[in-house]
């Protein structure tokens, strides 16, 4: 398989989401290499540039939107094309901002595995549109707010109705939404980081 450049990088922090993403290219015969969040992704770049991002949007350490931002502000990283997946960034908005930092292609999990394998072979393979240019730092952090604070009240509010309900459940039925309440608390608490480091980020700006 004749890549323009080196492997696929896939970046994911939820490790069966990785291995699937990982197993499924192997399968077809692309190289792939792994990160886990943004951070860890920029290292592995910096070894090797990678053919095509594929990467999450929420995630520890650095999110997809931020590594988005970084790699088209870099010459040697700008014309990388960047595959988004995502459960919780999933709004028209959401998607939007995406494009506007540059995405080549937006998919929704839980990901279709021949949707998803179109969209790879689609991307290796056809003449990219004229990318945007990099959004200026302050339009990035801006834009980067307002996600992440809509999502922070979306996840509020499914939170309060998951705890709510599982008072109400019988015995059985409370281990399934308990495991779901604990991964919207811990996706809560992720987005929460982001925005702290993000109000600070603005604050040194003012």
């Amino acid at each position: 398989m004749n890549l323009p450049y080196g492997p696929l990088l896939i970046v994911e922090d939820v490790p069966n989401i990785l291995e699937l993403l990982e197993v499924t290219l192997r399968f077809k015969g692309y190289p792939v290499v792994t990160a886990c969040n943004g951070q860890e992704a920029l290292s592995r770049i910096g070894d090797e540039l990678p053919s095509l991002i594929i990467t999450d949007i929420l995630m520890p350490k650095m999110d997809g939107f931020a590594l988005a931002f970084k790699l088209r502000r870099d010459p040697k990283t700008c014309q990388i094309p960047i595959i988004f997946l995502s459960a919780t960034y999933i709004t028209p908005e959401d998607k939007n901002f995406a494009l506007s930092l540059g995405a080549a292609r937006f998919l929704e999990k839980p990901v279709d595995t021949e949707e998803f394998l179109l969209t790879v072979a689609e991307t290796l393979t056809v003449i990219p549109p004229s990318l945007p240019p990099p959004l200026e730092e302050e339009e990035f952090l801006q834009g980067y707010r307002r996600r992440l604070e809509v999502k922070m009240r979306h996840k509020s509010t499914q939170i309060t109705r998951m705890e709510r309900l599982l008072e109400t459940l019988p015995a059985a039925q409370k281990p399934a939404f308990q495991a779901l309440l604990d991964e919207a608390r811990d996706h809560h608490s992720q987005i929460q980081g982001e925005l702290d480091d993000l109000y600070h980020q603005l604050e040194q700006r003012q």
